[in-house]
């Protein structure tokens, strides 16, 4: 017996096969788009890492500019105490220095007393003498 032929409308399988490609196309753009999440997402985990050390490091750096800044009201400090206390010092050596030539120059003129008493004392010494010498 001869098979009766089955009459089946022409399916269009080149638009189909079109279709599944295009579908394949999406799948393919869905992976790409969630793989480039996740690495967008792990890039924003360590960019967010980054801005805390950041801020902490910021944060270490004001404190140790305060530090530096109280340091450096210290030393001004120092330095004024410092040089008042040179001032002082300078005062108190110019009138050493004074004192000590007018020591210098009293000295100078007790030794030209001595030596005036020993010549005095030499010539009384001798006019004694001769006053001896004249009550024989």
């Amino acid at each position: 017996m001869a098979k009766a032929a089955v009459a089946t409308p022409a399916v269009d399988f080149e638009a189909i096969d079109r279709l599944e490609q295009k579908v394949k196309q999406l799948v393919a753009v869905l992976e790409r788009t969630r793989s480039e999440g996740a690495r967008a997402t792990e890039e924003l985990a360590r960019a967010r890492t980054e801005a805390a050390r950041a801020t902490e490091e910021l944060a270490r750096t004001r404190a140790e500019g305060a530090r530096a800044g109280d340091e450096l009201t210290r030393i001004r400090a120092e330095h004024a105490r410092a040089a008042e206390e040179n001032t002082r010092l300078r005062a108190e050596l110019d009138a050493t220095g004074r004192r000590l030539a007018d020591a210098e120059g009293a000295g100078s003129e007790l030794t030209a007393l001595r030596h005036e008493r020993e010549q005095i004392r030499g010539r009384v010494d001798d006019m004694l003498k001769q006053i001896e010498a004249l009550n024989l």
